[in-house]
């Protein structure tokens, strides 16, 4: 069958789909959600350095020695 020149239609799709075995028809699903999400993954913007600058408050004593572990800093 030549791929390039036949155009891939719903129908098409369906009745290829509906000629393969049903282990094979799994098999074939689970690669078009795996091509879904790919190509959602690729549309999602990624988050930039900084973007959660002044959502976080440290505290002043932030790296003072915490009471709960004097006993271990001797």
């Amino acid at each position: 069958m030549d791929h390039t020149t036949k155009t891939i239609t719903e129908d098409t799709l369906l009745k290829q789909f509906s000629k393969l075995p049903e282990e094979a028809q799994r098999e074939a699903f689970d690669f078009l959600e795996f091509l879904v999400e790919k190509k959602s993954a690729k549309k999602r913007a990624h988050p930039k350095a900084g973007f959660l600058k002044g959502v976080f408050k440290m505290s002043k004593d932030f790296d003072e020695p915490l009471e709960d572990f004097k006993e271990y800093m001797q």
